[in-house]
């Protein structure tokens, strides 16, 4: 009998559609940030900024669960390009979700602005105050929000093509319920 799960533990599943409803949000939030002037523009940010660490904080603690917990083995069959390009993009998905916060407080640091998580409540610089830093920074922030967005279309459509079409039990790995053995 194997010790490895059939399933991600509740606390793993919690954690994984928290974060996915909180990174989603952050996404739109971003795009809207660059594209609203005004008041609105503050409103965004400041729930932008201890958002950002909220996830970076949830990402922390899941990286320990997995770790603890471990993860369903991917099904048998699968193409050895299948399984290592879905080892690699939750790699690269685990990595991001740490990266964006990280080079958003350096960003937020080196343009010598806050990052204010409540009334009395901000966290230190983690860099000095450097406008070209501030900008290349910026530039780095946006590119990998980019690239988390297309890394998480690629997670779902793969999500989607194990639910759907394979119907491997990769999806339900992750789900919140347990789907029927006919359904």
């Amino acid at each position: 009998m194997s010790d490895q799960p059939v399933r991600f533990s509740v606390l793993q599943r919690i954690l994984h559609w928290l974060i996915a409803i909180m990174v989603l949000a952050m996404l739109f939030i971003g795009v809207a940030m660059v594209s609203i002037v005004g008041p609105a523009f503050i409103t965004l940010v400041d729930i932008h900024k201890p958002l950002g660490v909220a996830i970076f904080a949830l990402v922390l603690i899941r990286l320990v669960v997995r770790l603890r917990r471990g993860a369903p083995p991917l099904p048998a069959d699968l193409s050895p390009v299948q399984s290592t390009a879905a080892h690699l993009s939750h790699l690269l998905l685990y990595a991001l979700l740490v990266l964006m916060p990280l080079i958003g407080w350096g960003m937020l640091s080196a343009g010598g602005y806050p990052v204010v998580l409540s009334s009395g409540v901000q966290l230190p610089s983690i860099l000095p105050h450097l406008d070209w830093l501030h900008a290349d920074l910026r530039r780095a922030h946006t590119l990998l929000a980019y690239l988390l967005f297309a890394v998480i279309l690629m997670h779902v459509a793969a999500a989607l093509f194990h639910g759907v079409i394979r119907r491997d039990g990769v999806l339900e790995s992750m789900a919140s319920v347990k789907r029927g053995r006919f359904g």
